[in-house]
């Protein structure tokens, strides 16, 4: 069963890079843009983390939090935001069962081999906790300027 548009985005909780436990209902009364990748430390994954890193402020002044999830674990991803000043928390979906309810765990391809990984996705949540844009089959250039200015025209 997919995640809707309208509906309620659905809740969970993952251990974040910070430490501490993150359910997505603690940000009721924000925006959310929920963004899945793949394995930090990766070209493209640490384009779209410091694209959302140099957009930081915007998303703030616009009363919006960005999570990104990943099947990494917390280790891994604290060296990540060490190694790119990434200000924002990154989640440790490591069962991908979070992933699993987005549908973004999906078989892939490369180079002739298959495996399941995460297809880049971000999820734009409003403030009552309703999901009101996806973004699938993400390409990083340009993505995160994309999410930002849907929240300016549409969330404010």
């Amino acid at each position: 069963m997919a995640v809707e548009i309208n509906e309620l985005a659905p809740d969970f909780e993952l251990e974040a890079s910070n430490g501490d436990k993150v359910k997505l209902s603690d940000f009721r009364g924000k925006n959310v843009v929920l963004y899945f990748y793949p394995k930090d430390m990766t070209p493209g994954c640490t384009t779209e983390a410091c694209d959302f890193r140099d957009q930081h402020e915007s998303f703030e002044g616009l009363n919006a939090v960005v999570l990104g999830v990943s099947p990494d674990p917390v280790s891994r991803h604290q060296k990540f935001i060490e190694k790119h000043g990434l200000p924002f928390l990154l989640l440790a979906d490591e069962d991908h069962k979070t992933a699993e309810a987005y549908d973004v765990w999906k078989l892939k391809k490369n180079f002739g081999k298959e495996y399941m990984g995460i297809e880049r996705s971000t999820f734009i949540i409003d403030k009552a906790g309703k999901l009101v844009k996806e973004y699938r089959k993400v390409k990083v250039k340009g993505h995160v300027e994309e999410a930002l200015d849907y929240i300016k025209d549409y969330l404010q």
